[in-house]
């Protein structure tokens, strides 16, 4: 998994490569990163999901605790670009009814503008 993050305005994007899953070799992981831009004090943060070719229980507790760290400080986190594959893993966790979900980046940007 390659991550690398980017600010536009007040929003941090994760763009996301590879495969969420639990490796040996992780340096460090997504919740982790996620913790690091809001301890900087970064409310708003989005998820790329387009490259990303697998994911595993433990990519999807990755993905769950970071949202969970987020709208415990407030803080609003949406993901975008999701393949059917992983909308569908999603679908059967009924993480859809909790995780913010959008087509594209605009969408989830956009969604920001809203109460």
């Amino acid at each position: 998994m390659i991550i690398t993050t980017r600010d536009t305005d007040d929003v941090v994007i994760f763009d996301i490569t590879g495969e969420i899953r639990r490796s040996d070799n992780m340096e460090t992981t997504l919740h982790h990163l996620v913790k690091t831009h809001l301890d900087r004090g970064k409310r708003k943060i989005m998820l790329n999901l387009e490259k990303v070719e697998f994911i595993d229980s433990f990519g999807v507790g990755e993905i769950l605790a970071s949202y969970i760290s987020t709208q415990n400080l407030g803080g609003r986190f949406k993901l975008f670009n999701i393949s059917k594959k992983l909308l569908l893993i999603f679908q059967i966790t009924m993480l859809t009814k909790v995780l913010d979900i959008y087509e594209d980046e605009d969408c989830a940007l956009r969604s920001f503008g809203q109460a």
